[in-house]
């Protein structure tokens, strides 16, 4: 495993004038904490973004656009080497918007499925956005939908086929249109109660039959921390209410990356300036580097 810190905040609003985003620290607190080195990982890069700004792109309507762009083709520059080396990147953010950097990287050498764990569906276009966030539009733009800036760098729309996605954990179900738009897609959608109906280990079991059935070169894993329980994880820009417990996130976690198929996570959105004294980094970098530990000593 390779730890690949990519502290970008240009996906999100300023949550007050003035004052950037701290997902940018989250790389610095998991160090803090000794993460790579309690999951077993020796080697570290970080991938430093460009500053950030509340500048909205006039063509395609999403903040920091062409930032978001440059930044996802240097992610993808360096994930390259190690996706086809397999050596099974964990990428901290920063915010959402990473996950173009690394579907970018994926579609240039195939064809790749997703694993989307999060809070919410990140399914919006930006006529719909309440903030011109790309961070709240991940998903719709890594399956193609949204202005051609984001959607089709390097002419590779879309990275990821909507029928080879599953978007798992949304909780923000009170807004018919919301949940109505990733319903009418392609996508295999599980919010949060029927993720727990279902039960994690089949949903689970169905992601990684279809990335065998359709022979995909493997899949991808997107972990936005939001979709924890606000008990054990209120660090985050949407905070809500339930979510998913540490054990149910091994539940999810642990078959997807034992499993052959499995190249590489990005983790996103927590934000350390939410947590003085370090409570909540300190329990989410002893839990999830305890769920890496394993493969790292496979």
């Amino acid at each position: 495993m390779v730890l690949i810190e990519a502290p970008s905040n240009l996906g999100l609003i300023e949550p007050h004038p003035g004052t950037e985003p701290g997902v940018k620290f989250f790389p610095e607190a998991m160090r803090r904490q000794g993460f790579a080195r309690l999951a077993g990982i020796n080697q570290t890069i970080e991938v430093p973004p460009s500053g950030y700004s509340m500048a909205i792109d006039g063509e395609s309507k999403v903040r920091n656009a062409l930032k978001i762009v440059d930044y996802s083709k240097q992610l993808a520059n360096v994930l390259d080497e190690h996706i086809q080396s397999n050596n099974m990147p964990v990428v901290l953010g920063g915010d959402c918007s990473i996950l173009i950097g690394a579907a970018l990287s994926l579609k240039r050498h195939g064809n790749y499925g997703l694993f989307f764990l999060d809070g919410h569906t990140d399914f919006v276009l930006p006529e719909e956005s309440g903030t011109a966030g790309a961070a709240g539009m991940d998903l719709a733009i890594v399956t193609g939908h949204g202005h051609e800036k984001l959607t089709d760098i390097e002419n590779l729309n879309p990275y990821f086929q909507e029928d080879n996605v599953f978007c798992v954990g949304n909780r923000e179900t009170s807004v018919d249109w919301y949940v109505d738009a990733i319903k009418q897609s392609d996508i295999h959608y599980y919010d949060l109660y029927d993720l727990r109906v279902k039960t994690i280990p089949s949903v689970v079991e169905d992601f990684l039959n279809l990335i065998d059935s359709k022979n995909l070169q493997g899949f991808w894993i997107h972990f936005d921390v939001d979709v924890l329980n606000n008990d054990i994880m209120p660090c985050v820009d949407s905070p809500q209410e339930d979510g998913l417990s540490y054990e149910e996130l091994k539940l999810a976690l642990n078959p997807l990356i034992h499993s052959k198929n499995f190249v590489g996570i990005d983790i996103t959105i927590f934000d350390p300036t939410l947590d003085d004294r370090g409570v909540y980094a300190r329990q989410f970098a002893q839990q999830v580097s305890n769920i890496l530990a394993h493969v790292s000593n496979d």
